[in-house]
């Protein structure tokens, strides 16, 4: 009696299992590639529309597709809306895995004075402008800084510096034409120890980026100046050529830090995605207009909705 019972009780749970069994595949279906492609083909043209470098493009493709396809969904989900909010979450996880630095928190954090700031660049990037806007963002903060304009190549760098230096009512250490920029850069250092200043500001010269003979003078000034942080800025609106800088400097200098020029100017700003994926380095801010304030902290979630922004 108990062995028929038994065989009853397994009856019925096969039956059970063969009925959900029919009902999954009335109300699931698996998402094969053939399901997906168009919209894949959408988001590598709005990809590379934004500036993402082909190469992260396809990594970043690939990886949603080995997570999606095979996926069990039920038939009345939007599959565009699936897959796009996959890769959203995709590319969020990639920029948020790199340590973000917090300038601010940075400096008062070290507790170390002086704390020095070194900046890497090629020319038209904006790096004065750049070194003006975080001057201005530390003096808002409390923070006393100097600049050291150890750019003694090209002509009126220092002027420039000057000039925004003298409107900010910050000091600054020069050097002739010609001098040695690391010299410069050692003489601001001993400026800031003697004035009890808080950080020092390095510009360096930034002729193209595959010039022998700075790389040797950017790699002599890290050298003496010992920085706590690197940073480079790079401009959004150079694309992919912002992308080949950022390894060049990398393999040769080494760097902290980015900070991306000119985002105001219609610039989605693809190269942060690829920054982020292939050398793991964190932007850190973003310029997106010529004043001062003009420099705001970089956001992953809004740097989402500027890239999939139509």
């Amino acid at each position: 009696m108990a062995e028929k019972e038994e065989k009853k009780n397994i009856i019925t749970t096969e039956e059970k299992k063969s009925r959900f069994s029919f009902f999954d595949f009335i109300k699931y279906k698996t998402i094969k590639e053939e399901d997906i492609q168009d919209i894949l083909e959408e988001l590598r043209y709005q990809l590379l529309e934004s500036d993402v470098s082909y190469e992260v493009t396809e990594k970043i493709l690939d990886d949603l597709k080995n997570a999606i396809i095979g996926k069990k969904v039920t038939r009345s989900e939007d599959l565009e809306e699936l897959v796009t909010n996959s890769l959203k979450k995709s590319i969020e996880e990639i920029l948020t895995k790199n340590q973000r630095i917090d300038l601010i928190e940075e400096i008062r954090k070290r507790n170390k004075k002086p704390y020095v700031i070194v900046f890497f660049g090629v020319n038209g990037v904006g790096k004065t402008t750049t070194i003006a806007k975080v001057a201005y963002l530390l003096k808002k903060n409390k923070i006393s800084c100097i600049i050291s304009a150890s750019d003694t190549f090209r002509a009126a760098a220092q002027e420039q510096l000057a000039y925004h230096a003298s409107k900010l009512e910050i000091p600054i250490v020069k050097g002739k034409y010609g001098a040695d920029p690391a010299s410069v850069a050692f003489d601001a250092i001993n400026s800031a120890k003697s004035r009890n200043i808080d950080v020092v500001l390095i510009d360096t010269a930034g002729r193209m980026h595959v010039d022998e003979d700075l790389v040797s003078e950017l790699k002599r000034i890290v050298k003496i100046a010992k920085p706590d942080l690197r940073i480079l800025v790079l401009d959004s609106l150079a694309g992919n050529d912002a992308l080949e800088q950022a390894k060049y400097f990398e393999n040769n200098v080494g760097y902290d830090a980015v900070i991306l020029t000119k985002v105001d100017a219609d610039a989605k700003g693809g190269v942060i995605l690829s920054l982020a994926y292939e050398l793991n380095k964190p932007v850190i801010y973003l310029g997106v207009g010529q004043d001062y304030d003009s420099l705001i902290p970089f956001d992953a979630e809004w740097f989402i909705k500027r890239l999939f922004s139509s």
